[in-house]
Order: C-alpha cells, then structure tokens, then sequence
C-alpha cells in the first residue's frame, strides 16, 4: 500500500512549497495529461493518466511507495478527494488545495458568487442541472463531455439566460467567452470548462447573506399563502388547504421540473418555485398567464409561463418530474401520464369524476391515493362559518422510480 497520498490540487499557479515537496517525494503521479507535463513531476515516478478516479486509486492502493495525485482546482470541492477517502481503498490522503474552478470562473466574470447555485453536469444529472438553471438566477456548471455549454444552451430552449463560459481555466489556452444561451449550441466548447448561468429576476439587495447559495428561508413562511396574496379571487381548485395538500404529495425539490397545468392565479406554480424547483406554468386564459407572472415576479421567483391549450401544448414540453394538473379533467391527467412523471397530483369535485381519473392513473401504472378534503373557514371573531369548500384530492406515484 501506498505510504501516503497527498492529492495537490492546480490552478495554474505556481506549485507551493509544499506541492513541490510532495512531487519530488512521489514514487507514483496520478493526474490529467497537463498535469503529467509539468516540471516538477521526476522522471523516474510511475505516470498514470487519470480517467476513473477509483481505477487510480486501486492502482494507488497496491503501490509501495509514496503517491501524489494531481487535480484540477480544489480536489476537496466536487473533486477525487471523495472517492480516494473511501473505506475500501484504505488510503492516508493529504491535501493541498487550490482555488476552486468555479472561484476562478467567478473571479474572471468579476462577481461575487456566495449567492450562487453550484451543480455538476454529467450526462445522467444534465437535465437536473438545467433544472436548477431554470429555476435560479445565478448558477456555476462545471460540465463534463457530452454535458457542456452546448447541451445546456440546448435544454433551456425557450429560457433566456447569459453564459459565461470558461474554457481550460489556468492553462495557456484559458478563454472566457460571454454569449447567449440560444448561441451556446452554435460554438464547439474545450473540456473542462465551468459555465456561469445568469438570469431572470435580481435578487433583492447588494449587501450579502448568511448562507451560501439559496437562502431557503427567503420570503414569507408557510408552504403556501393565503388567496389575497394573489391579488384577486382564487378557483375552486386553488383553496389553500388544497394547495398544501397537493405540495406535500408532490414534493417539489431542487433539480425537478414541475409542470403546472391550469395555473389560474399562479399560486400553486409561485408555491413550488419558492420549494427551489424549476416550474412551467401553463394555461389557456391570457389572463390568468399575466397573473401568473406578476406572482411570481412579486415572489422573487422564476417560472416559465406559456398560453396554451392542454392536454396539445404539453406535446413540446420538457420532460417533468411532477405535475399539478389544476384544469381539463381526466383527458389532460392521461396525457400527463403518458409522459411518466415520478408523481401527478389534481383534484375533481365529485366522486365519478375521481374515480375515473383514478382508474386511468391506476391503468398507466400508477399507485392511487384519493382523499375528501373539506375545509370550512370560520370567522374567530363570532366563531362563525365564513366559506366552506370540498374536493378530492388525487394523486398519483410511480412505484418503480426512486429519487
């Protein structure tokens, strides 16, 4: 076994001291191409070109002497330092940082990035990346082949967003390259890079936080809010209760998309955006598009609002992980089954209608909950009953899927 592992992470600075000592020192060097050329790696040190990181790491597990491991920017950040710290390995792991790519992209756009969203694009969490990029307004990509500026650019069709793309950051060939996301997919793009997502609604204020990226205690409390924060009547299908409801069985996260189908007031599609998922809000009445947006622009969130109608206008739409259908009855929860989102939930106002969206769901594979909510308000002054609504409350899983 390897008598000590010291991963020295690059940025293209020069090597400290310490970094020196360790190369000198190493019978074993594990890095990029770039990293294999530098001077002060011996000549007489085994080279290993780094591909998979767990590959390298038996390699190192086996090596009788004293190996370093050569990375890219802070290894300790989205880096190897994870993977060589694994339990089966059994590795003494030491490391010398460097400043982080994503500092060093920021850095190079002149921003601050404590309020930053930060994501790995692989080919398998791609479209969960572009999710957070929907949803908020300044994210850091740190892209991997065949999930780069492109396929970004790509995935946000219809979202205007700025990228500024940093190629090769601390070598000779380093390049920052401002464009807008509809371009990225016309220019051919260097791995490794890290993209910066800018846009959509600024966030309030210039003078910080107290917790890196989202603040998720921004905002009023409550999963939901009551109706006359909307500025107008709510539907039948927009009670507060029901909304609450429907959120807990949907749970919408960060890295979902949810598709919102009859926003009617926004409320519902506001409410899930405020959860950090990215949101598309669909609807038939202009009006209810433009109410849509002012909720959402008053809330400080993003949601991509399009007229349309349903179940035609979801044909073109990217794939959901949940879904609130608020309006079109049992022929628009088919259409959305048939696009196999992890949960669906809406509702019906009498007992036939909920049965036969429940046997539809129940036909595409669905496991069905049905629920009689009733709510009554009453007025605390004279303890009286003010309003009184009932529904049922419809939801539906897909038991093979786990996230």
């Amino acid at each position: 076994m390897a008598d000590r592992v010291t991963v020295i992470g690059w940025d293209g600075s020069p090597l400290t001291a310490a970094a020196r000592s360790a190369l000198g020192a190493a019978t074993l060097v594990a890095g990029a191409a770039h990293h294999l050329t530098l001077p002060e790696v011996p000549p007489s040190a085994e080279r290993i070109r780094l591909g998979s990181v767990a590959l390298a790491a038996r390699r190192i597990a086996g090596h009788r002497g004293t190996a370093v491991v050569l990375a890219d920017g802070d290894p300790g950040f989205f880096g190897v330092v994870r993977t060589l710290r694994a339990p089966e390995f059994g590795l003494e792991v030491e490391v010398v940082p460097a400043v982080s790519s994503v500092a060093a992209a920021f850095a190079r756009a002149g921003m601050p990035w404590d309020d930053a969203e930060v994501v790995v694009a692989h080919r398998r969490t791609l479209r969960r990346a572009v999710n957070v990029c929907r949803a908020h307004t300044k994210v850091a990509v740190l892209t991997s082949p065949g999930a780069g500026p492109a396929e970004l650019g790509l995935l946000l069709e219809g979202v205007h967003r700025t990228f500024v793309i940093c190629e090769e950051l601390g070598t000779e060939r380093e390049q920052v390259t401002v464009v807008t996301s509809d371009k990225a997919p016309d220019h051919t793009w260097r791995d490794p890079n890290v993209v910066i997502v800018i846009g959509g609604p600024a966030a309030g204020g210039d003078s910080g936080g107290w917790l890196a990226g989202r603040d998720p205690g921004a905002g009023p409390r409550g999963w939901t809010q009551p109706g006359e924060a909307y500025d107008g009547p709510l539907g039948e299908g927009e009670t507060d209760l029901l909304r609450a409801a429907q959120l807990a069985r949907l749970g919408p996260r960060v890295g979902d998309l949810v598709w919102d189908i009859g926003c009617g007031s926004g409320a519902f599609a506001v409410e899930a955006a405020r959860a950090g998922a990215a949101v598309i809000a669909v609807d038939r009445e202009l009006d209810a598009c433009a109410r849509t947006d002012a909720a959402a622009r008053r809330f400080g969130v993003q949601a991509q609002i399009i007229r349309g109608t349903a179940p035609h206008v979801l044909e073109n739409l990217p794939e959901p992980d949940v879904v609130r259908v608020g309006g079109g009855g049992a022929a628009v929860v088919s259409a959305v089954a048939d696009r196999r989102p992890q949960r669906i939930v809406t509702h019906a106002a009498t007992r036939d209608a909920a049965e036969l969206i429940g046997r539809d769901l129940t036909e595409h594979g669905y496991e069905v909950e049905c629920a009689l909510l009733q709510a009554v308000e009453l007025d605390t002054r004279a303890w009286t009953e003010t309003e009184r609504s009932v529904a049922f409350l419809l939801s539906g899983a897909l038991p093979e899927r786990t996230v």
